[in-house]
């Protein structure tokens, strides 16, 4: 069976090249995850190798963007419809790029910063590095975030993932100042049910003893005021006029 040579050729240079392209993606992926566990660390999230599995790494990213895992996968298995699939895969990006905005901002950086999320491949990674290895420390105490009345808000808790400010936690309480509806009635406790003894020996703390009254302070001596000085008394008027000096007789 006759063969071209330069057929083979070519599909020996296709084959090298797409091996070199498979080794850059492996590599590409190794460095990825490696700075987005570095970001796991620095963020509180227990175990390294959420950040190894393909797609569950980006759920708990989208976790710590305050973004809600599920709406990260239920794009992501929407872009498999044909048709459908360039406008989910727009969409994915887009809330990716929300979750990116809120973990940039939780390690406060810049906004700027954040364009480089924007560039495939070379551009995330660089932006991974730089919050792994940086100086910045994590801070989710930034407020809610812009969507946090959306469906696109995170309302999940997965043990060994911090839950954010914002989102219910285990063993979540009403806000202070909140009233229950009008006619509600608390549940009543299980038949049989016996709180607690407290432990044996167990004396409650005497209320403190009432110190000694204070005296009040003495009174001092009393001083009157001073009597009102009398007016002088007006002289007495004369009785008489003087007499004149005697005319000389003749």
């Amino acid at each position: 069976m006759y063969s071209d040579p330069s057929n083979a050729a070519a599909l020996a240079a296709l084959a090298v090249f797409y091996g070199f392209l498979f080794i850059i993606a492996i590599a590409g992926y190794v460095i990825g995850a490696f700075f987005l566990m570095k970001v796991f660390e620095k963020a509180g999230v227990q175990g390294k190798w959420r950040a190894w599995v393909p797609v569950y790494n980006y759920l708990v990213f989208a976790k710590l963007g305050d973004v809600s895992p599920w709406v990260v996968l239920g794009a992501l298995v929407l872009t498999i419809i044909p048709i459908l699939n360039y406008i989910t895969w727009l969409a994915m990006v887009a809330v990716l790029v929300m979750a990116a905005y809120r973990v940039n901002q939780k390690f406060g950086k810049e906004w700027p910063i954040l364009l480089l999320f924007l560039i495939p491949s070379v551009g995330v990674l660089v932006w991974l590095g730089m919050l792994a290895f940086g100086s910045a420390r994590w801070n989710p105490a930034v407020g809610p975030s812009p969507w946090a009345n959306s469906f696109l808000k995170d309302t999940t808790v997965w043990q060994g993932v911090p839950v954010q400010p914002g989102a219910p936690a285990p063993g979540y309480q009403a806000p202070a100042g909140y009233q229950p509806p009008a006619g509600y009635q608390p549940p009543a406790p299980p038949a049989g049910y016996q709180p607690p003894a407290p432990p044996a020996g167990y004396q409650p703390p005497a209320p403190p003893a009432a110190g000694p009254a204070t005296p009040p302070p003495p009174a001092g001596p009393v001083t009157p005021p001073p009597a009102a000085p009398e007016p002088p008394a007006a002289p007495e008027p004369p009785s008489a006029p003087p007499a004149g000096p005697e005319e000389p007789r003749p």
